[in-house]
């Protein structure tokens, strides 16, 4: 079983911090493995009747423990988790508590205590830079292909029905148990209408209609997949200048491998790369910040910036996603740069290796690889 030493880094940072560790993250993630790989640990399935009327005593069953660390898998699954892991938090303060569950923790209306200043929570994302050089396979075309699923990225074949299983489990398991929506035809047509434009602006309007829904049922569909992380949903950056889109959201589908199906490729071609180096350049963001607190910029001229990171501290960060750096196009960044003249503009490219400057206009623009501009995101992110 492979070891995703990111992730478990960050498990183990978390423990330090506090006592419960949450991990969310879309089914066939990894969730269930990577809980396996951590040390020293004591592992429960809480889909298994005997696990659930053990826990049925929550203080009985954190008493006999044999370990210090355990491992709640599924923990969604119980008939009331939130009490348990509150009694952790509370009463067993030496316990270290790592609970899995294919939703958000708020999400399920099975969490009647949300557990603040008790628990760290941990999105696992599809597969990262870290992940490819764990799994000894540092193929990002097939990365971009099959996706960031393990058991996809790892499948011999395209796993063209694979996709359409996980939406069926999905609408099952997640959809009717937790949000119990009506009308499936509907809202899995707005989610394959939306893995097919993904990365594009969303004007709920154009939904309604082909969707057979309300402008309102859509906005709700939307929210409903945010909250399960299967679309990523980026608002515009704006300082609400005239010439600025202050409204409209972009939204990207959670995983390339799902894209790519929803699109009908079956293998990529040149002009495929660019936007799904975009797809997984948010990925990453996204792992290593653990939110989407990115942005994007546009202006009604049609400039637009990939992403835009605000600080607590220091400058804003513009930044444009490319394959190569010969695909860059300096008019977006120019354009954000004439707006907000102190922000700093970097490229990510595959091969801006070393890293470098180039200045267009007088305007400097530095040209890095993924991980040198995610580590600067996240060291900004925590200052």
């Amino acid at each position: 079983m492979v070891k995703r030493r990111f992730w478990l880094d960050r498990v183990e940072s978390a423990w330090q911090r506090r006592s419960i560790v949450w991990l969310r993250g879309v089914r066939r993630v990894g969730k269930t493995c990577l809980a396996q790989t951590l040390d020293r640990v004591e592992y429960f399935d809480c889909e298994l009747p005997r696990v659930r009327r053990a826990a049925e005593d929550p203080e009985g069953f954190l008493a006999g423990l044999r370990r210090k660390r355990v491992v709640l898998d599924e923990i969604h699954r119980l008939p009331n988790p939130s009490e348990l892991l509150k009694i952790a938090a509370d009463h067993f303060p030496d316990i270290r508590v790592f609970a899995t569950g294919s939703s958000t923790l708020g999400a399920s209306a099975r969490f009647r205590d949300t557990l603040v200043g008790r628990k760290v929570e941990l999105w696992l994302t599809p597969m990262i830079e870290a992940d490819l050089r764990d799994f000894g396979d540092a193929n990002l075309p097939r990365r971009l292909l099959h996706g960031g699923l393990p058991p996809y990225f790892l499948s011999p074949d395209l796993p063209e029905k694979d996709y359409q299983e996980w939406m069926d489990a999905f609408w099952a398991k997640d959809i009717q148990e937790l949000f119990r929506l009506e009308r499936r035809a509907s809202f899995q047509r707005f989610v394959e209408l939306l893995f097919a434009q993904s990365g594009g602006l969303f004007e709920a309007t154009r939904f309604a209609a082909p969707c057979e829904v309300s402008r309102t049922t859509i906005m709700n569909y939307l929210s409903v997949l945010e909250a399960t992380g299967v679309m990523l949903v980026l608002r515009p950056f704006s300082s609400r200048r005239s010439h600025e889109i202050i409204a409209a959201p972009k939204v990207y589908g959670f995983d390339t491998g799902f894209v790519c199906a929803h699109r009908g490729w079956t293998g990529l071609r040149r002009e495929d790369l660019g936007r799904l180096w975009e797809h997984y350049a948010l990925n990453e963001i996204v792992a290593h910040t653990q939110g989407t607190e990115a942005r994007y910029w546009r202006d009604k001229q049609g400039h637009e910036v990939d992403f835009v990171w605000s600080p607590r501290r220091g400058p804003l960060l513009a930044l444009e996603s490319k394959w190569s750096v010969k695909d860059f196009d300096p008019a977006g960044l120019l354009a954000f740069a004439r707006s907000y003249p102190k922000a700093k503009l970097l490229v990510v490219a595959t091969d801006a290796a070393p890293p470098f400057k180039r200045n267009y206009d007088n305007q400097p623009v530095e040209f890095v690889r993924l991980g040198d501009a995610v580590a600067r995101l996240s060291s900004r992110s925590e200052g």
